[in-house]
């Protein structure tokens, strides 16, 4: 902006000296001055369209990276269930709304907590199926993970 401060100065300078017609100086300063008006209004126009194109490309930024960073959560979530070092996840079925859900394997728990019906669930890490070595009487055919259900008369041929 400072060139052109200066050169607009050497602009008036330049004609002062040249045209010794006190009429014609003081139209040709006027004429100019409205000229160089109007060009700097070009100017501010063309700066605040470029002020605005950039803030609309900082927004356009800001909402990439937001939307990159929630896909960095998904990326890293799924890292977290394929590569699990803490444990493994254990789907539940609730007994008695039949609502299914993960936790997390702590055998520490005991019970927990439905979260759609708030019954609580009793936990068995032992493996015992069977229910504390007392041989099942018979299976309801609701529960979801065992698939050994219609194999009881399997089981009654190998005794």
């Amino acid at each position: 902006m400072r060139k052109l401060k200066n050169e607009y100065k050497s602009f008036l300078d330049d004609i002062e000296k040249n045209i010794k017609n006190e009429e014609e100086l003081d139209y040709i300063r006027k004429r100019f001055t409205s000229f160089v008006d109007v060009v700097l209004e070009e100017m501010d126009y063309i700066m605040d369209f470029k002020q605005e194109e950039m803030e609309k490309l900082e927004d356009t930024q800001n909402q990439l990276s937001a939307k990159i960073d929630q896909m960095q959560q998904v990326v890293d979530n799924i890292e977290k269930d394929i590569y699990s070092e803490d444990g493994f996840d254990f789907e539940i079925v609730c007994p008695y709304c039949n609502y299914e859900f993960i936790i997390d394997v702590d055998e520490n728990k005991t019970e927990i907590e439905c979260p759609e019906c708030q019954n609580v669930i009793e936990l068995d890490w032992s493996g015992d199926i069977d229910g504390e070595g007392e041989e099942q009487e018979s299976c309801s055919g609701n529960c979801h993970g065992c698939h050994d259900c219609d194999d009881e008369s399997d089981e009654e041929d190998d005794m």
